[in-house]
């Protein structure tokens, strides 16, 4: 074992570790790529066999410990499963990164349907609950752990639709609660907030249902940006690897933009 591996010796479930197909990586895999660089243990954790099967492909460079739990987070049950199976296979679990979210479906107020409110909000923030609670108490009986909920730069800035800004705000909330609720008990909270990303679920979907090229979407996006480009996802993956890395051992309720100065030309 390499000792200068951040995450060496500590055990992480990734959920949402897969990714749809795309000219560039996602979140997720990039999530679990770099774990996987810093030596942890990984429990793979996604909904669609294929993509996860994908990321460990992609990490079999790294000669990670790693398996896949196919999962579906907005089922209570799943959600045990998840932590029930990584102590099974682990002895113990160390960081729970929650990478899980959608906004297709969304729309403004008077035009949203409940059936997407109620689907939005389930993945979201009902299915990131329901991880955090069953998670939770393995972390406290240890005295140590490392909770990173993926939010978004949408939750404190203007958005166009209503219910993924909602979600993301009560994501915030929901960490910083967390980590109040259990900072005596060793165990942090924090919450990253992507900006405008590079990934496939970005970029592919917006192509798919505007027809605009890949390109021409994604100069658009640069343009926003105070630093003129959009991040990648191993932009969040290297602020992933220090929150849940002894690094940020005294660093807990904190809401991480990732967004290369978005949020200060928003104000």
């Amino acid at each position: 074992m390499n000792q200068t591996q951040r995450l060496a010796g500590k055990v992480a479930i990734i959920v949402g570790a897969g990714q749809e197909p795309g000219e560039t990586v996602g979140n997720g895999r990039a999530v679990a790529q770099r774990f996987a660089e810093e030596g942890a243990t990984l429990l793979l954790v996604d909904i669609n066999p294929e993509h996860a099967a994908a990321t460990m492909a992609a990490i079999a460079p790294y000669q990670s410990i790693a398996s896949v739990l196919i999962a579906d987070i907005t089922n209570e049950e799943d959600c045990k499963k998840i932590a029930t199976i990584c102590v099974e296979r682990y002895g113990r679990i160390d960081i729970l990164h929650n990478n899980v979210g959608r906004s297709e479906g969304d729309r403004k107020t008077v035009d949203l349907d409940v059936s997407a409110w109620d689907a939005i909000m389930g993945l979201n923030l009902r299915g990131m609950f329901m991880t955090c609670k069953h998670v939770l108490p393995i972390m406290i009986n240890q005295k140590s752990g490392s909770i990173i909920n993926i939010s978004s730069t949408s939750s404190l800035a203007a958005r166009p639709t209503l219910t993924y800004k909602t979600s993301k705000g009560a994501i915030n909330t929901m960490t910083q609660h967390i980590a109040m609720e259990n900072a005596a008990a060793g165990v942090r909270a924090n919450a990253i907030l992507p900006g405008l990303i590079d990934t496939p679920m970005a970029i592919e979907r917006r192509a798919r249902e505007t027809g605009v090229p890949r390109e021409e979407i994604r100069a658009q996006r640069d343009k926003l940006v105070p630093m003129g480009y959009m991040g990648s996802a191993w932009d969040i993956a290297n602020a992933a690897v220090f929150l849940a890395s002894d690094e940020s051992k005294y660093i807990t309720g904190v809401l991480l933009p990732v967004d290369g100065g978005l949020l200060v030309k928003r104000g």
